[in-house]
């Protein structure tokens, strides 16, 4: 090879090079502007979802934005720009100045079933809240406490209601394989149970069986309270208690946790407290949300940044607040079998539900 010929070579070599990271850096650009535009988008959606439009609109035949502000009772100047936003982003249409809702779109954003993804968007604009009072943590340390996110208990009500209302009784509880004893008379306990829904429902489904609910917030137990005093409940009882201090022994055949194990300061604690709680035969349902303990390992989860970002801003927090584990969110299914069995429990089977991509159900008993 000639100089002349490496030195050519060289300087097209070079030429690539910068070629490809001014490709690199383009493609980096543009990838955080998505993320910020889509990101804007969960705002709007949220707004509308909490203000009725969505619903609205799905209601309506195209109209223009002051018949769909009046039909929900809303403001016209700013249900126009919201449309507009959702124009943009293609989830509205708008033709002659007459805007719908995307057909394929209807069954994911309106309606109060399980199927609505527009209620995810209203934890975007709750996280858009707290990011303050987080950014002086993540300096400072430590974190937030339950009482700094005045919406949420009652948004995380609402939303274990709706899959509740549809699949407790008829498709989780049998995961436990205890609908027998349930229907002969049982000793049932739920651990952060919050508003008790969940228990009011299997209280009414299974009438010889007996059901406890424990919570530590008051708010929460007054509300379970009074929805089994409105269904007539007699088998249905709460406690306000810090479930991490549970002194029951032995007393109960089916203890369930949906979805709060993760938040507690004391999850390691809580585990064996529910371990000792049971019978020697007993089971221990869990839910929790699916993830994988190793990060890496999360990136081809479609919402992993969703819950690392729900995860810094409440879940983590709540539980570092409290000078807890702040296991957060996304914890994993890996981490959380190894803290049910170092609980003291012999055989965990884990389940996934093709209904349910988003949680992992965890069917645990004492013995193997």
């Amino acid at each position: 090879m000639s100089i002349d010929t490496a030195i050519t070579e060289t300087a097209i070599d070079e030429t690539r090079a910068e070629q490809a990271s001014e490709d690199a850096s383009g493609a980096a650009v543009e990838h955080v502007l998505r993320i910020v535009n889509d990101s804007a988008v969960g705002v709007l959606l949220s707004i509308a979802f909490q203000a009725g439009l969505l619903d609205a609109l799905r209601d309506l035949p195209p109209a223009t934005s002051q018949q769909v502000a009046d039909a929900a009772g809303l403001d016209e100047r700013y249900v126009r720009e919201i449309l507009n936003g959702l124009l943009t982003a293609g989830i509205v249409v708008e033709d002659s100045g007459r805007y719908h809702l995307g057909d394929e779109y209807v069954p994911f954003l309106t309606g109060s079933g399980v199927d609505n993804l527009a209620r995810m968007a209203r934890y975007l604009t709750l996280m858009g809240e707290a990011t303050r009072k987080v950014v002086e943590k993540v300096v400072s340390g430590g974190g937030l406490s339950y009482d700094e996110y005045p919406m949420f208990n009652a948004w995380q009500a609402e939303e274990s209601a709706a899959v509740n209302d549809v699949s407790l009784v008829e498709v989780i509880i049998p995961l436990a394989g205890v609908e027998e004893r349930l229907v002969a008379g049982a000793d049932v306990a739920d651990i952060g149970c919050g508003a008790g829904h969940a228990i009011n429902l299997l209280a009414r489904a299974y009438p010889r069986s007996r059901f406890t609910g424990f919570d530590f917030s008051d708010a929460a137990i007054g509300t379970a309270r009074a929805e089994a005093e409105a269904w007539g409940l007699s088998n249905a009882r709460f406690e306000v208690l810090d479930i991490a201090t549970w002194k029951a022994e032995g007393e109960f055949h089916l203890v369930t946790a949906f979805d709060v194990i993760h938040d507690l300061a004391r999850p390691a604690e809580t585990l064996a407290a529910v371990h000792r709680a049971l019978r020697s035969d007993g089971t221990f349902l869990m839910v929790d949300l699916k993830a994988d303990s190793d990060p890496a390992r999360n990136a081809s989860l479609p919402w992993a940044a969703f819950l690392y970002a729900f995860s810094t801003v409440h879940c983590m927090s709540v539980s570092l607040g409290q000078g807890g584990a702040g296991l957060g969110t996304a914890w994993g299914v890996q981490l959380a079998e190894q803290m049910i069995r170092e609980a003291g429990f012999g055989a965990v089977d884990i389940v996934d539900l093709a209904d349910d991509p988003f949680n992992a159900y965890f069917v645990a008993r004492p013995i193997a």
